[in-house]
């Protein structure tokens, strides 16, 4: 056994310890470790392990080995053991060192510091996971810190540039670029996304550098943006970047992959389509009597039109017929005149003037879902109430599409979609509010809970946690968390997320503009990275007011008012002071 540890000894690299365990930590799965960290390398969020060496099954011969494990943990806490005596800080203007040196008091040329370390593990390949050891090291063990390499190897599911790889930045506690922190599509798609911040710290760019993932040549993605504040249009310079395109060759065809963006008067609702329960949102404070008549109208329009599109005219007729009906079954002749006239005044203020709501046109499924094209919705100018609505009805298309097409119902025509995919939610809060039911909200529950067994992924991003349905964000098993400093917020993030640690968690107010936890199914274990540059513009900045200002008075702009304002000074007869 002896000669069988000093074999593993030996072949082990040569490598520089930077510290020595001093005992078990504040729980079962902490230890702590005493290191001068000269080079002030190990900072909170770093990675460290021990070696642990267990035997291995016997063979033939029963002989048995050991096999070294690397036991990966990373650093939650760092106390410095020596301190100057509290009487020797009390004058800010004298440094303690020169303090220490009137009376006699022996300065340190080395700092010693206590590491406290949440054991993660040993990587074990075949499972893709981390496997707790269940025994913290041995007082006296050496501790060494993890290389770019190992963490590259086994922080993320994925190598960069992989098939179904997303590398969306860097380890924060690394130097940028040495180790890559790269996402599993497959996973992200099959169990959902969710990225968490406060406004300003780098959400909507962050997707953005999902997106230009999903589009690289290596996974040729189908993606849907839903975008209610108009971010997402630079997007459209994929198609521009030669980062993006594939070259073809005599057996394959090239890539280059297209991004479609709808105006807000591009973003039609067939009315045909709509539920009841769209109704009911799209027409609020009906009384009882005119949701029943609408309710059967709705029913005897679909019943004598099929699957044929109608529209506000054949509504209205419907309704004046079941009402008509109504009033001839009834023996007591009540009159429902003017019921029927305010519900039809209704329907005339929300349909007739809308230019989302069509009596034929609608958003064709086949047109906005494609592999290889981003299609963003620019959802701007169309009130939050109608957003609701066109999210509801396109995710109840979009769930049928694809059920229908699994299961072999359908080979053709509308609800035909033989391919996986990814909707992106910008502001969920608004579609799925926790505390209040909108008409998006059970339609967007059904497709997170049951849309992975028919290849629907959805992204949320929301800068209230709080405000979000607790079960909608439960729902998504990967999470990129990124600064939050509302402490509600962060307690809806602590409850409704899985896999995060409390250690991690604690950091939420302390990260930067572009630093992020990425936690779930998509990465092997917990980690904290640094977003990489976009390679398309970003359409979400915030706008320089001051900049603005002071561009109003340039010479320039001030001709031009004067230009412009001079018709309307001349037939005022005065002029105006600018």
């Amino acid at each position: 056994m002896l000669d069988a540890f000093a074999s593993a000894t030996a072949l082990s690299p040569i490598r520089k310890p930077v510290g020595i365990t001093k005992g078990p930590g504040e729980s079962n799965h902490e230890y702590t470790f005493v290191s001068r960290d000269d080079e002030q390398v190990l900072k909170n969020g770093e990675y460290v392990y021990y070696e642990l060496f267990e035997p291995e099954m016997p063979g033939a011969d029963g002989s048995s080995r050991l096999h070294t494990r690397r036991v990966l943990g990373r650093i939650i806490k760092r106390v410095p053991l020596q301190l100057y005596p509290d009487t020797f800080l009390g004058e800010p203007e004298i440094p303690p060192a020169q303090v220490a040196a009137m009376v006699g008091y022996n300065t340190r040329t080395n700092e010693l510091f206590e590491l406290h370390v949440a054991i993660m593990g040993y990587y074990d390949p075949l499972t893709g996971s981390f496997i707790n050891p269940w025994i913290p090291p041995q007082s006296g063990k050496q501790i060494y810190l993890a290389d770019d390499e190992m963490l590259a190897d086994i922080l993320s599911r994925k190598k960069d540039k992989q098939f179904g790889s997303a590398t969306i930045g860097s380890l924060l506690t690394r130097a940028p670029g040495t180790v890559p922190i790269v996402l599993s599509v497959k996973d992200v798609v099959s169990t959902h996304l969710a990225i968490i911040a406060s406004t300003g710290a780098g959400k909507s760019y962050l997707a953005s550098v999902v997106i230009e993932e999903l589009m690289q040549p290596h996974n040729k993605a189908c993606v849907l943006i839903i975008d209610p504040h108009g971010e997402y249009s630079t997007l459209d310079e994929i198609a521009n970047v030669a980062h993006f395109s594939e070259p073809g060759d005599g057996r394959h065809q090239g890539y280059r992959p297209g991004v479609r963006v709808y105006k807000p008067e591009q973003v039609k609702v067939r009315i045909s389509t709509l539920t009841m329960g769209d109704m009911r949102a799209l027409l609020p404070e009906m009384t009882e009597k005119q949701q029943y008549l609408l309710s059967r109208a709705m029913r005897k329009v679909r019943e004598r039109k099929g699957d044929t599109p109608w529209g506000v005219a054949d509504l209205k007729q419907a309704i004046k017929n079941v009402s008509k009906q109504k009033t001839d079954d009834d023996s007591e002749g009540a009159d429902d005149s003017s019921t029927v006239h305010a519900l039809n005044w209704r329907i005339e203020q929300q349909f007739e003037h809308s230019f989302t709501f069509d009596d034929t046109q609608h958003l064709d499924l086949r047109e906005i879902f494609k592999p290889g094209q981003c299609t963003v919705l620019q959802l701007n100018e169309i009130d939050e109430r109608d957003q609701q609505v066109i999210v509801a009805t396109l995710l109840r298309r979009l769930n049928k599409a694809r059920m229908d097409t699994e299961r072999g119902k359908v080979h053709s025509g509308e609800f035909y979609l033989p391919y996986p995919v990814f909707v992106l939610l910008e502001e969920a809060h608004h579609f799925a509010p926790g505390g209040a039911e909108v008409v998006s909200t059970s339609i967007l529950k059904q497709v997170l809970a049951e849309g992975r067994k028919f290849g629907i992924g959805v992204g949320l991003i929301s800068q209230r946690p709080g405000k979000l349905d607790a079960d909608v964000l439960s729902q998504c098993q990967t999470q990129c968390i990124m600064r939050i400093v509302n402490e509600i917020d962060q307690k809806s993030v602590g409850a409704a997320i899985e896999g995060v640690g409390r250690d991690l968690l604690d950091n939420l107010p302390a990260l930067s503009k572009g630093q992020v936890i990425v936690a779930g199914a998509a990465v092997n274990t917990p980690v904290i990275c640094r977003v990489r540059t976009r390679h398309t513009p970003h359409g979400g900045e915030s706008k320089d007011a001051p900049d603005l200002w002071q561009k109003y008075f340039s010479p320039e702009n001030q001709e031009q008012r004067r230009r412009d304002e001079a018709p309307l000074n001349g037939n005022r007869g005065f002029n105006i002071m600018r």
